[in-house]
């Protein structure tokens, strides 16, 4: 039986090259979405298109590589959630997970919540992910601390509105979703303490966009 040739070692040039381009499609998709440009990224990454192609023959391919690490984070999550013994913590701690994980990336966002045709595989982490929260909410409401009336739907909708957090400077994004959730959160409990409700975290200062005078 022949022995197979050793595939050729990477250069380091390459190496560097794929790192880079990485770095950039992170910061790109970050902040414009998935309907950013490849140019763009390639510009961002101080690259040649001809080098970018030359690792990501197609924008799914590095949509995929980019967001790889969110992808794992959201399964890690996913199976947290449901191992936990406390179905309401669970069903918490999973969906402030998610908002943390959008709230980073605008691409991943989008990725997660919309079909691009650049990244059909999310939509496969996107099912999983409902079906978790279906489980983790029908346990909690059995445990009588998620309100009874909850549908996956509500979830959906939450995260649809979660998205508008997207145009928030980025020193503030993350803040803000975590305020976000916390209501939401607050709104999904059956018995909430009106007495003393649970604390909400820091608001951040948000400045709204400057809208010229139409008189």
């Amino acid at each position: 039986m022949t022995d197979r040739l050793p595939h050729p070692p990477v250069r380091s040039d390459a190496r560097d090259n794929r790192a880079r381009i990485l770095d950039a499609a992170r910061a790109v998709f970050a902040e414009e979405g998935l309907s950013a440009p490849m140019r763009e990224v390639a510009r961002q990454a101080e690259v040649g298109p001809a080098t970018l192609y030359r690792h990501f023959p197609t924008k799914r391919a590095l949509i995929e590589e980019t967001f790889a690490e969110q992808r794992r984070g959201c399964r890690a999550a996913v199976r947290d959630a449901l191992a936990d013994p406390d179905p309401w913590h669970g069903f918490r701690g999973l969906v402030e997970r998610i908002c943390e994980l959008h709230a980073h990336s605008r691409g991943f966002a989008d990725a997660f919540m919309t079909d691009f045709p650049e990244a059909m595989d999310f939509a496969a982490d996107r099912e999983r992910t409902l079906r978790a929260v279906a489980e983790l909410a029908r346990r909690a409401q059995q445990t009588g601390r998620l309100r009874s009336d909850f549908v996956i739907d509500d979830l959906v909708l939450m995260l649809m509105a979660h998205q508008g957090i997207q145009h928030a400077p980025r020193t503030v994004r993350l803040a803000a979703s975590r305020r976000y959730a916390a209501y939401v959160m607050e709104a999904f409990h059956a018995t909430p303490d009106r007495g003393t409700p649970t604390p909400l975290p820091p608001a951040p200062r948000l400045q709204l966009a400057h809208t010229p005078d139409t008189l």
